[in-house]
């Protein structure tokens, strides 16, 4: 098994545990150059808020960078949507990711601002 199929594993089995709870989930992906976050509704047709380091608002602050400080700024942001929308509660879908580094940073950021999860 490779690395991504050992994360798509392991997305896959947190995915399902959440779709039983049908709660509303935080979402992210990370990719070398950006990382993505989505508010998903609980029956996992629409999302509700989005942002992520390719949007120009946020471009600007993070001039580009995939780091600890840009999935901060991610978080605070799609934490700051959700609230506007709603959405106070979410689980947190790490898409099979290890919670640590960006992941951490961004779920971090996501509490400070008011989510809770």
């Amino acid at each position: 098994m490779d690395k991504k199929q050992a994360r798509m594993k392991r997305a896959l089995k947190l995915r399902s545990q959440i779709k039983k709870l049908g709660a509303t989930r935080l979402s992210i992906h990370k990719t070398s150059q950006h990382i993505y976050a989505q508010i998903i509704s609980g029956d996992g047709t629409t999302t509700l808020a989005s942002a992520s380091t390719n949007q120009l608002e946020l471009r600007t602050i993070v001039n580009g960078a995939n780091n600890i400080a840009a999935a901060t700024v991610v978080g605070r942001a799609i934490a700051e949507k959700a609230l506007a929308v709603g959405v106070k509660e979410v689980a947190f879908d790490r898409s099979g990711f290890k919670y640590h580094g960006c992941v951490k940073a961004l779920a971090d950021a996501a509490r400070e601002a008011g989510l809770k999860f």
